[in-house]
């Protein structure tokens, strides 16, 4: 956890979930776990996680490979990169969203049907 009287200027990196309630100026990388912007927590910069969820201040991208939470009290100012994004009643969101799923495994095309051979 990153309290609120914590100022962090330069990238973390963490294999656990991470909460920030202070101030985060760079990328924050935990990409097998949560990253949780609380309430109080500031973050300039770029976030890549298995889950987001932003309570707080975010600016700048936020790449997940499974969901993106802006909560309610959440103000976002960047582009948000996730198969899912849920944005609360209430959220304010400037940015821009992709919900591509190109994380997702690709389906099979289906075998194309072979004409019938006629004997005349």
């Amino acid at each position: 956890m990153i309290g609120t009287k914590v100022v962090v200027k330069g990238d973390i990196f963490s294999e656990e979930d991470l909460t920030i309630e202070g101030q985060v100026e760079g990328t924050v990388t935990a990409k097998s776990n949560e990253v949780h912007v609380g309430v109080a927590g500031k973050l300039k910069g770029t976030i890549h996680a298995k889950n987001v969820r932003i309570e707080g201040h975010v600016n700048g991208e936020i790449r997940s490979s499974e969901c993106a939470l802006v909560a309610a009290s959440a103000q976002v100012q960047g582009n948000i990169i996730a198969p899912r994004v849920i944005l609360e009643d209430g959220a304010k969101f400037k940015g821009s969203i992709d919900m591509d799923g190109s994380e997702k495994p690709a389906v099979a095309a289906p075998k194309p049907v072979e004409a019938a051979k006629v004997n005349a």
